[in-house]
């Protein structure tokens, strides 16, 4: 006797998500488009699994994500690799909310 399956084979291609987002196991979560400030952006969501050893400091509220912290990764479509962005999950969905605090001396790194 083979073990019971909670899912039926389908249940991969209907999850629930839009029709733009397409599931992408490499990185543990799933892309989607959405728009914002007039662009279509991609948006990746990483699981925390797949940030083990990695850190990054995050746009919108210019603090650091911790290795293995979920979080979502941003970039406008047609831009490059060197565009991509990693937010907090919260502060990507603030991001209309939010204006820029951060004071920066002219020298200093923009991340």
């Amino acid at each position: 006797m083979s073990p019971r399956r909670n899912r039926s084979k389908d249940a991969g291609a209907s999850s629930g998500r839009g029709a733009d987002e397409e599931p992408s196991g490499r990185y543990g979560g799933w892309q989607s488009t959405e728009s914002w400030q007039g662009e279509e952006w991609s948006v990746r969501h990483v699981a925390g699994a797949s940030a083990q050893g990695k850190t990054y400091r995050c746009p919108g509220c210019d603090q650091m994500i911790p290795s293995g912290v979920p979080h979502v990764v941003a970039w406008p479509e047609h831009s490059g690799v060197d565009e991509r962005r990693h937010w907090h999950k919260a502060c990507w969905n603030a991001k209309d909310r939010r204006t820029s605090r951060v004071q920066r001396s002219r020298n200093a790194p923009r991340f």
